[in-house]
Formats: C-alpha cells, sequence, structure tokens
C-alpha cells in the first residue's frame, strides 16, 4: 500500500533526504518548509505524488491549516516526520530573550504544533507513525549547544508521554535522537548568541573539539528509517548513527557512575 508522509523541514539536510527516499519508494509526501522552491524539481517529477506546502512550523494556526490541507490532498496520513527545526548557537549567558523564544518556537513548540493537528486524524483512522526528530545530545547539555539540547531534551519527554497517550489508538510514535549529519544545521540553520569575550579560551577549545567535518550526508541516515517503520513494534527511540550510539552509551555509562557515586548523598533524604 503506498504510503502518505507528511514531512516538515524537507527542504534541505534530514528532511529533504527523507522526502526523496519516500517518492524514491513510490510514496506519496506532503512536504512543509518555510521555503519550498528547492522543491521545485521533485514536484516535477513526481507531480501525483508531492504536494508542497510554504508554512512556517511556529505559527500555529498555519500548521492547523496545513494539516488539513495535507490530508486533503491524499485522504490520510501514515508517516509524520517532525523534522523542521534550528540551532541557537551560544552560552547561556549570551542568549537574549527573543533569541531563547524563536528558538523554542520552532525546535519545541513547531513539532508540539503539528504533533497536535496531526493525532485527530491518525486516531479517526486508526493508525499512524509519528517520528519525532531529536539529538543524540538530547539527554545531556553540553557547552554552546545547551539551548538546543533543552529544546531537543523537552521535545522528548513531550513525545514519550504522547506514546503512552495515543498508543490505544493504534498510533505510534518514535523518537529519533539523530547523530551528526550535514544538514546545514551549523550553518544556514545557525543563529548565533553575541560572543561574550570572556568566553573566547572556551570558544576556541569547542572549535579544536568540534573541527570541521560536517559529519556524513543526510541520505547515509534514510536506511534505518525506512526499515525502522516497516516494523509491526517499532521502538520508542532510536539512536541514528553508529559513532553517536557509542557516544551515548558512554555518556549514559558516565550518568550512571556519577549517581552511584554519590549514593550516599541521596540516601540522606527520605523521598
Amino acid at each position: 500500500m503506498t504510503r502518505v508522509w507528511f514531512i516538515t523541514g524537507a527542504s534541505r539536510g534530514l528532511g529533504r533526504a527523507f522526502t526523496e527516499a519516500a517518492l524514491a519508494a513510490g510514496d506519496s509526501v506532503v512536504a512543509a518548509a518555510r521555503n519550498v522552491e528547492p522543491l521545485a524539481e521533485l514536484a516535477r517529477q513526481y507531480p501525483d505524488a508531492l504536494v508542497r506546502l510554504p508554512f512556517d512550523v511556529s505559527d500555529r494556526a498555519a500548521v492547523f491549516d496545513g494539516v488539513e490541507r495535507a490530508v486533503a490532498a491524499f485522504g490520510r496520513l501514515d508517516i509524520v516526520l517532525n523534522n523542521a527545526g534550528g540551532l541557537l548557537l551560544g552560552m547561556v549567558e549570551e542568549a537574549t530573550e527573543e533569541q531563547l523564544r524563536a528558538h523554542l518556537d520552532v525546535n519545541f513548540f513547531g513539532t508540539v504544533w503539528v504533533t497536535q493537528a496531526v493525532v485527530p486524524h491518525l486516531r479517526a483512522q486508526g493508525s499512524g507513525h509519528i517520528l519525532q526528530v531529536t539529538s543524540m545530545g538530547a539527554s545531556s547539555g553540553f557547552a554552546a549547544t545547551g539551548m538546543y539540547a533543552a529544546g531537543k531534551a523537552a521535545l522528548n519527554a513531550v513525545s514519550e508521554a504522547l506514546a503512552m497517550e495515543v498508543e490505544p489508538f493504534g498510533i505510534k510514535v518514535t523518537i529519533l535522537q539523530m547523530g551528526g549529519y550535514d544538514t546545514g544545521l551549523f550553518t544556514v540553520g545557525t543563529t548565533m548568541t553575541e560572543p561574550d569575550p570572556g568566553y573566547a579560551e572556551l570558544r576556541a577549545k569547542l572549535a579544536e573539539m568540534w573541527g570541521d567535518d560536517a559529519g556524513p550526508d543526510p541520505s547515509t541516515a534514510v536506511p534505518a528509517v525506512m526499515e525502522l517503520i516497516g516494523l509491526e513494534e517499532p521502538p520508542a527511540r532510536l539512536i541514528v548513527g553508529g559513532v553517536s550510539y557509542d557516544m551515548v552509551l558512554q555518556m549514559e555509562q558516565a550518568r550512571i557512575e556519577q549517581y552511584q557515586a554519590w549514593e550516599r548523598l541521596s540516601r540522606l533524604a527520605p523521598g
């Protein structure tokens, strides 16, 4: 059966890679992005299978209208890929209120709006799979990317709650903890804070640590997710990337060891 995808942030990076993969697999796609012009060639190639919807996920009314148009286009939604997002890069002290609110409007609230808009349709049809794109680093904060991790961590928590709420209706939810891919997140997708000279030394260390490697092409993440959506019982979380898998396990082990090191102090409290 032909599946119908609803993909946000579809014009570049991971969203574009999954749009191409879904179309190549014979599926239909509703591709949403603030700018859908980069998808023009795909629209000519797949005139009956691709619908482009230009809207900003931070605009709740536009999201709900877009989802209604998506359902009207193909009659149903089978896979919802919440991929739209950006990066606010800088130290916590440096971030302005405007930057923080704009960042979370897209990375957290935008995904919540899409989720709220699609769930009634998925519930009515008794099926559907929601894929929430977060990050392998969402389980812990890291210097200069704390706001990004915070939005993704919040999305992890909401998505786990969502999975419990919609499971009785035949809806599946999987959190995709993505590794580092060359999606343009650190270039066109980045908002920078105003650097405070006090953090110059730390910034230099971070630049040296991160280097210039942008990561593998987004298309390399496609096979894992395409296999995932074919599973009858998909996992609630999936780390997408072998290197990232190893890193997450190391971080989790370090956290467990830290808890254990301070077990005596924890047990002084009765709660």
